[in-house]
């Protein structure tokens, strides 16, 4: 009896129908009868698509993300539903770590790249559907055809049909949805509340994104307030008046004591902060030529920390509930000033749209580098091109440059204090730690699993 459930019939089309019929041989004769429609119906020649599908579905992750305009914090989940997919499929045909939730029990002759390209699909087909998303699966499946049968590619696709579908249903209760009620903070002082959007208009702002995040059920924390970090600083504290400084000259609009470069700086990291780490790890991965179960390994560790790290970022947003430099400048303690625009109203965007400490981006980024540095080491070189600055590329040769640069940028950009980027950063390290000492660990590690 067929038991795997599909979410989306056109995800397996002809292969769902004839399932439902029966079992035994007419599975099997199903899935040969989906892979030689594959093969003869793709558009695409064979070496279309990459010889590791892992970093092949990467790519397809960040355009079709990108494309659909999908908000970084968003993002954080998206990453961590495909990859963690992705790994229990491959890691369930050649087990060599823990899973993250599904048992290995594949068909022994499965494909572990067709289950791959499945697993991902088949989240991304969830999330974004498109007769494009199905038309670039069908074309890495029929890839494979070359250097595997038709058998074991199939077996693949329904192995990884059968990790996505319990992945999805896994983080369907994970609190994400539904929405809760408009957040709008409040009109005191110290306290977020919507800021102006961008220029030219500064129409009103937006209610705070996604607090529901700050609850959300983590993939390996304990829960989102495992690292909580302190209260920000007292607004009459010296530090937070040098911090008050130090953005009102370096992150106004006009006017700053920014070079040219620090301004471009501020402009390039406004981008997708989780699609941007993905793109630095698959570069370092094909230079140092990583396996596919090591890079399934990897996008794993990376998304699923970057995922719990932007949720231990939320707790602390949506309990401290800090008001962003704008507020703090028209309407502050200080001699207010109603006319200061930050620099990053560049954008129409303006702001970000939730509350101030710590940063999301040097969260996200502290863990990011964390997870990446032990990979490959701290001082290796890398480039990244940034989506919102389309022809621009910077370089870095270890990953302390590129945080501290995201740090300034947050700062330049009149949209951070200084401390919050700091103590983001240091958060998003405290959470990769522990997420790379608990989660897919080789097996036979026999450590003990301390939660806690």
């Amino acid at each position: 009896m067929c038991t795997t459930r599909i979410s989306t019939e056109s995800n397996l089309g002809p292969f769902l129908r004839l399932c439902r019929q029966g079992a035994g041989a007419t599975i099997r004769s199903a899935m040969l009868l989906l892979i030689a429609a594959l093969l003869a119906a793709s558009p695409l020649p064979v070496s279309a698509a990459t010889s590791d599908p892992v970093l092949e579905w990467i790519g397809v992750m960040n355009d079709t993300v990108l494309t659909a305009g999908t908000a970084p914090n968003v993002t954080s989940r998206v990453v961590a539903l495909v990859s963690a997919s992705v790994f229990d499929a491959v890691n369930g045909i050649d087990p060599r770590f823990r899973p993250i939730h599904v048992r290995p029990n594949a068909p022994h002759n499965a494909s572990q790249r067709a289950a791959a390209i499945q697993a991902a699909y088949a989240i991304l087909f969830n999330l974004y559907p498109s007769g494009a998303l199905t038309a670039r699966r069908d074309a890495s499946l029929a890839a494979l055809a070359s250097t595997e049968k038709a058998e074991s590619i199939a077996a693949g696709v329904a192995w990884g049909q059968t990790v996505a579908d319990a992945i999805w249903a896994l983080r369907l209760t994970d609190g994400f949805a539904p929405p809760p009620p408009p957040f709008l903070g409040a009109p005191n002082v110290g306290v977020w509340r919507p800021t102006p959007q961008g220029l030219p208009d500064q129409l009103p702002g937006n209610p705070g994104a996604t607090p529901q995040i700050a609850t959300m059920t983590p993939w390996v924390l304990t829960r989102p307030s495992q690292f909580r970090l302190p209260p920000p600083l007292a607004l009459d504290s010296p530090e937070y008046a040098a911090d008050l400084n130090e953005l009102k000259s370096m992150g106004v609009y006009s006017g700053s004591g920014r070079s040219d470069d620090q301004s471009e700086l501020a402009l390039f990291w406004a981008l997708n902060t989780p699609l941007a780490w993905n793109r630095i790890a698959a570069q370092l991965s094909a230079k140092r030529g990583l396996t596919l179960t090591e890079n399934a390994h990897l996008f794993a560790l990376l998304n699923l920390t970057l995922s719990d790290s932007l949720i231990a970022c939320w707790d602390s947003k949506y309990r401290y509930v800090f008001w962003r430099p704008i507020t703090a400048i028209r309407a502050g303690l200080t001699p207010s000033d109603a006319e200061w625009v930050p620099w990053l109203d560049f954008f129409k965007s303006g702001t970000p749209a939730h509350p101030e400490y710590p940063s999301a981006h040097s969260s996200m980024s502290g863990a990011a580098a964390f997870i990446l540095a032990a990979a490959f080491g701290e001082n290796i070189d890398f480039s990244l091109t940034s989506e919102v600055r389309p022809g621009t590329t910077r370089s870095f040769h270890n990953f302390s440059d590129a945080t501290a640069e995201i740090a300034d940028a947050r700062v330049f950009g009149g949209i951070h204090f200084r401390t919050s980027c700091v103590r983001a950063n240091a958060l998003g390290r405290a959470v990769a730690d522990y997420v790379s000492r608990h989660a897919m660990r080789a097996r036979g590690d026999e450590r003990d699993d301390d939660r806690d």
